[in-house]
């Protein structure tokens, strides 16, 4: 006869205190939730192709430039360029190059590119 009454009394309470236990959670995260793309910059330079022939455009100058092969071979190292275009071709079959682009002011940035 008192078994029923403590079943819904156990029931209550256990209920109580999963919604309580929720409630009490940190919600996590950031607290300004601001999209990945506000939070990247814009790059300062743009990578154009067309087949082999690349062409690196930029708002500032370029002040040095490597480009290699995924295989490590360079075969693009230039230094003091000091212009704001770059152009050069890739002599190799090759699916990818990697660049890195030094900007005057010291700023690099590394680069994965596709070639046709």
């Amino acid at each position: 006869m008192m078994y029923p009454v403590f079943r819904k009394l156990a029931v209550i309470v256990f209920f109580t205190c999963i919604v309580g236990s929720s409630m009490a959670q940190d919600p996590g995260g950031p607290k300004n939730k601001s999209s990945s793309a506000e939070r990247t910059e814009s790059k300062p330079f743009r990578i154009l192709t067309n087949g082999n022939q690349i062409t690196i455009q930029s708002k500032k100058n370029i002040s040095k430039i490597i480009v290699w092969t995924s295989g490590g071979n360079r075969f693009v190292e230039q230094s003091n360029i000091e212009a704001s275009s770059y152009n050069f071709t890739i002599p190799a079959k090759e699916k990818f190059v990697f660049m890195m682009l030094e900007l005057q002011g010291g700023k690099r940035f590394t680069e994965k590119i596709g070639v046709q």
